[in-house]
């Protein structure tokens, strides 16, 4: 039985985690946590009987925060900075390039929304930065020099904001005056532009917030090619499970497993019959899992997540496909 790692508790509550171990139970052989956030996901792993789990996060503070309990896991616990994009090269470069396992919470960490200075939070002022890996262009750098057209896209596409246009161009004729550089300014300009929200209602600025910060860190061209990496990644056998937390990133999760999923043929007089292939995953189960009533008493997180699970098939992994995911590429918004 593994010994347990430390007295400390994990930091954060994860989300779905006893549904991802029922899921994938017995847990076993060598996993891949992609978002090693606060660790929750690893520890789990780790205490439900995985020999080894390789802790993958772009945010260093994600490590440095772990400092105070990961030893006691020794060996069976290795971190690595880096993207799960590139998960299955991460994983080869440490000598696991067969995984039994990959596990990806995708979103801001609460780690990350707890701190003002990392600039996610519209409860919270502090500067706007929102780069999950503390490196490249800000959210500050993106509001302030983003054509307008380019922002109202970010705003619609990334963040579902019907308002985007009007938001946008409010932006715009803000830094024509002065440099927006906090998240306090930027909250009083969506404020401005957007009705009162209705008791029970989300902010006026959730949206917006959200929009930006995927933009900032590539967030669903991220999660496209981490997926395919861990098809790359992982043995016959061997289990994916994706938790999602808005239906933009569960549309790229559920399209990427369904079309790796699917055994081709089918057809109507609507659409032409698609050639037979072998699937790369089953799976397991078909439809998403919601957390229960007790979990989003317990922890407000969880109200809008769903965990997606799939096991690898032996056939060989698929070619690059993006197209088929409903991705808006980065590169033609700016």
């Amino acid at each position: 039985m593994p010994a347990p790692a430390s007295d400390t508790p994990a930091p954060h509550t994860p989300v779905l985690l006893d549904a991802i171990l029922n899921a994938v139970a017995p847990v076993e052989g060598v996993w891949l946590d992609g978002t090693f956030g606060a660790g929750g996901y690893a520890r789990g792993l780790l205490e439900a009987g995985a020999a080894c789990v390789i802790g993958v996060d772009r945010d260093p503070l994600a490590f440095e925060m772990a400092t105070e309990w990961a030893g006691g896991f020794g060996e069976r616990l290795k971190l690595v900075e880096g993207t799960f994009s590139d998960l299955d090269d991460l994983a080869a470069s440490i000598g696991h390039p067969q995984l039994d396992g990959v596990v990806l919470d995708l979103g801001v960490s609460s780690m990350q929304l707890d701190r003002a200075e990392r600039g996610f939070s519209f409860m919270r002022d502090g500067p706007l930065d929102m780069r999950m890996g503390q490196a490249g262009p800000s959210a500050e750098d993106l509001v302030n020099d983003a054509p307008e057209a380019a922002l109202a896209d970010i705003l619609f596409h990334y963040g579902e904001e019907r308002a985007a246009r009007r938001i946008a161009r409010a932006i715009v004729a803000e830094r024509a005056e002065t440099r927006i550089n906090s998240t306090a300014q930027l909250v009083q300009i969506i404020e401005k532009n957007l009705p009162r929200a209705k008791p029970g209602q989300s902010h006026v600025a959730t949206r917006s917030f959200q929009a930006i910060r995927i933009a900032v860190n590539d967030e669903f061209g991220q999660l496209a090619e981490g997926l395919m990496a861990a098809e790359r990644a992982l043995k016959p056998g061997g289990q994916l499970a994706v938790v999602t937390f808005h239906s933009l990133e569960d549309r790229i999760a559920k399209r990427f497993l369904q079309d790796r999923a699917s055994t081709g043929g089918g057809g109507s007089r609507h659409a032409p019959a698609e050639a037979e292939r072998m699937p790369t995953f089953t799976l397991t189960p078909r439809r998403a899992i919601a957390p229960d009533k007790g979990e989003v008493a317990s922890n407000p997180r969880a109200r809008s997540a769903k965990l997606r699970v799939a096991r690898r098939t032996d056939v060989p992994a698929g070619a690059p496909q993006t197209d088929i995911l409903g991705v808006p590429p980065l590169t033609e918004i700016l």
